[in-house]
């Protein structure tokens, strides 16, 4: 058994009864994914925040990278192919389209998702006049739904 049929297989198991009414068994293993890589981009960025960047500020010559950007740099490549991966062979668990393809349809939407924070984090801060966090839960609340529709009818779209 493949590795994405065994993380597939143990994720369905946890799909309990109740769910079925408000969550799509689809929806379910999206949700459980996206979970796991923002656990892993935490971890991972935590680990290289402290012990391969080791809080220092990177000199490019041009601009001197300071030590929390320069973490997300590393960071940001890894998560986004485990993203992919677990969207294509565990959430939407889709094949018929060639893998090229949709990883630089899975590019346009990551990129689509980084300007929906940006554009919804400034338009609930400075023109709805929200505090920060709650604008932040908002704008992660937007980005969810729209990476979840997606990646269903666009990215992974059978």
């Amino acid at each position: 058994m493949r590795v994405a049929e065994k993380i597939g297989s143990f994720i369905d198991r946890c799909y309990v009864q109740g769910l079925q009414r408000y969550v799509s068994p689809t929806m379910f293993r999206y949700a459980v994914c996206g979970g796991v890589n923002m656990v892993l981009d935490v971890v991972w960025y935590y680990l290289i925040y402290h012990y391969i960047i080791a809080l220092r500020y990177i000199d490019l010559g041009v601009v001197v990278i300071s030590p929390h950007v320069a973490s997300l740099v590393v960071v940001f490549p890894i998560t986004f192919f485990t993203g992919f991966w677990l969207n294509r062979n565990v959430a939407f668990r889709s094949v018929e389209v060639g893998q090229g393809r949709q990883l630089f349809k899975y590019a346009l939407t990551v990129v689509g998702s980084l300007l929906l924070n940006y554009v919804c984090i400034k338009l609930f801060v400075e023109v709805a006049g929200i505090w920060p966090t709650p604008a932040k839960a908002l704008t992660t609340a937007v980005c969810v739904a729209y990476s979840y529709l997606s990646g269903r009818y666009f990215t992974f779209k059978k």
